[in-house]
């Protein structure tokens, strides 16, 4: 790679790496070491090809989802679990505190799902693509798609129904602010 290649590459990564990083994360089931592992991989796999790469985020992307592909189809799945410390740190402010609450339940429970739930999860709501788009990511039908995307958010409701009365409580809260009658389902 040239110089001006090497700066590009350089700058790109500066730039886009916490947003590749936040996806990474996801697709590994909130693993942060092992996203940065699958991000690093990534992007040791662009650098390659950087010259030849009209859409560099794009492409740094698929190699993501792919690579994720690739290790819920191993014939033999890691056997070995990782478990960050807990961060240390001052105390969130109060108001913080059902949006931690939040962010850890959902964490875990996508932790809980199949390498492949989560990732049509991650594809269809964290990155907001549309289902053909995930199908020709993942090299299945929009069918597919639609149906392992009802199975894994069935299951991750019977994972986490805590997440259920947190929604909840965030509905009737912004209810009692505008006073508007809200329908809050069970």
């Amino acid at each position: 790679m040239d110089a001006e290649g090497l700066e590009s590459f350089r700058e790109f990564v500066d730039n886009r790496s916490s947003a590749l990083l936040k996806t990474a994360v996801l697709l590994c089931g909130g693993d942060r070491h092992a996203g940065e592992d699958l991000l690093q991989n990534a992007l040791v796999k662009a650098a390659g090809r950087w010259q030849r790469i009209d859409e560099p985020e794009a492409y740094v992307r698929r190699i993501l989802y792919r690579q994720q592909i690739s290790r819920w189809r191993l014939k033999w799945p890691r056997r070995e679990v990782s478990v960050a410390e807990p961060p240390e740190g001052e105390p969130q402010p109060a108001d913080q505190a059902a949006a931690a609450e939040l962010r850890v339940v959902m964490r875990e429970a996508l932790g809980r799902l199949t390498a492949r739930q989560r990732t049509v999860l991650v594809l269809r709501y964290f990155e907001d693509l549309p289902e053909a788009d995930v199908a020709r990511l993942l090299g299945c039908s929009v069918g597919t798609v639609r149906s392992t995307t009802h199975r894994s958010l069935a299951r991750l409701r019977s994972l986490a129904p805590e997440l259920a009365v947190l929604g909840r409580a965030d509905a009737e809260q912004a209810a009692s602010r505008d006073h508007s009658p809200v329908e809050v389902r069970p």
